[in-house]
């Protein structure tokens, strides 16, 4: 099994790599900078021009753009006819609908990178299967929870808005798990899933937890309604965030379960979920 991976630097890829590596695959990942990983083969490269050659493939998984990978798949010489995984993001839903015009943009431009990396694969002859992940975690990667976490840990304060809307984190590692289901599940091909963690909690919940993960005490400063509403009028990059604090981000995450037989994990996160890693060390 020779595995091309886009995005192996990614959060995502930092759990896929061993777990790829363990099956006895030939993995050849694709970076920006050469790395060194026992058992991978480094390739420097950029979607979707700079790719070099890279010969006869039974897959290829993607965490990049997806739009880099259907514009790379448009004009790649491929050898065989390769399975292909991507990760698109639940904002091509939750998005959709944002009072926010650039938000509504970007959920616009998800679904149209979904649509065409499916018209490329089907007009290749080849399967694939998207997913959409909810607020990834698990790598101190993120650019989410992670930077929350790590300026608490600086500040030893910890804000804390009170959302109600539901939240439904997924761990970096079960999203690797996800993609590694769906290689072998032939009934995942031509299908956009979405992946969820497995609990959803208030936004505020959310929020307790990671401030309780940490490893050192930090001071909790709810912040109240009114104050968050003030923010995001005075604070135009708030608005988007603010406002989705009451609205629910979530999956449904049934077809991942009936078709791939999987239940990700609750939100429990710990104190190394906010340590950044990398590719290098394996978990």
């Amino acid at each position: 099994m020779r595995i091309l991976v886009f995005g192996a630097s990614s959060q995502i890829g930092y759990f896929l790599l061993p777990r790829l590596r363990e099956l006895g695959a030939d993995v050849l990942a694709v970076s920006r900078r050469p790395r060194e990983t026992a058992g991978v083969t480094w390739l420097r490269g950029d979607l979707p021009h700079v790719v070099p050659p890279v010969g006869e493939l039974s897959a290829i998984v993607s965490f990049g753009p997806l739009q880099g990978v259907a514009d790379w798949l448009l004009g790649a010489g491929l050898e065989g006819t390769p399975r292909v995984i991507a990760t698109s993001s639940m904002s091509a839903e939750s998005k959709r609908e944002s009072e926010v015009p650039a938000e509504r943009a970007l959920a616009r431009q998800l679904r149209d990178a979904e649509e065409a990396l499916a018209t490329i694969c089907e007009r290749r002859g080849l399967a694939w299967t998207v997913f959409r992940p909810t607020l990834v975690y698990g790598a101190g990667l993120d650019k989410s929870l992670t930077p929350i976490a790590r300026r608490a840990m600086r500040t030893r304060v910890f804000p804390l808005p009170g959302g109600r809307g539901q939240r439904q984190p997924v761990h970096a590692d079960d999203i690797a798990q996800a993609v590694l289901a769906a290689l072998e599940t032939p009934a995942a091909a031509g299908k956009v899933i979405p992946l969820g963690g497995g609990e959803r909690l208030s936004a505020g919940e959310m929020f307790a937890r990671v401030r309780r993960s940490l490893p050192i005490t930090t001071l909790p400063i709810p912040l109240p309604g009114w104050l968050l509403r003030l923010g995001r009028h005075a604070v135009p990059r708030l608005r988007g965030p603010v406002s989705r604090l009451e609205s629910d981000l979530i999956a449904d995450n049934s077809a991942l379960q009936q078709l791939l037989g999987l239940a990700p994990r609750p939100f429990h996160p710990d104190a190394a979920c906010w340590v950044p890693r990398g590719p290098a060390a394996g978990p």
